[in-house]
């Protein structure tokens, strides 16, 4: 059953020093950070975190704490129970990382996600953008996924021969 555990997420402008007002405020309050993502989106940026709070630090505490930050201003946040485990599972362990790279080609993502499923394999992490290039758009897909370890050459083949037919390089190591 989770504690005083909440899912902060927030999308605002990226900001240099963001990550640093933000934890730090946390961190006064006497928040213990766990799982954490954050990522620049265009101009954006998307910082999601799930924090134990002290027992006298309730949800309303945090969120007001947080909006009182300057560089969140016009942030869109919220601030919500965690209501999950704190620490994940045996397939939340990355074993895997995988970049495939080359021009943009609509549909990448499903069809992996959907050839990944099939190994019974999970995507921990995914991270993928799109830079200009001479030839239009170029794409670069990262991913920490979980592979079952019978299953793990059969998957990776799988990975490595839809980004060829994709014409896309696929470069991956086991972890």
């Amino acid at each position: 059953m989770p504690g005083n555990t909440a899912l902060i997420n927030i999308i605002c402008e990226d900001h240099t020093g963001l990550i640093a007002a933000v934890t730090g405020r946390l961190f006064d309050l006497g928040a213990n950070l766990g799982d954490t993502t954050f990522a620049v989106l265009g101009g954006g940026a998307e910082f999601t975190l799930v924090a134990k709070l002290p027992s006298e630090l309730g949800i309303p505490d945090v969120e007001r704490e947080l909006q009182s930050l300057a560089p969140l201003a016009n942030a869109r946040m919220t601030v919500a129970p965690f209501l999950y485990r704190e620490t994940h599972d045996q397939t939340a362990q990355i074993t895997h990382r995988v970049e495939i790279a080359g021009d943009d080609s609509p549909g990448l993502i499903a069809r992996l996600s959907e050839a990944i499923a099939k190994f019974g394999a999970n995507i921990v992490r995914l991270n993928s953008e799109s830079a200009p290039s001479p030839s239009g758009a170029r794409f670069i897909l990262r991913m920490a996924i979980w592979v079952p370890e019978a299953k793990s050459a059969a998957c990776m083949a799988t990975i490595a021969n839809t980004a060829s037919q994709m014409n896309l390089t696929c470069r991956w190591q086991e972890v």
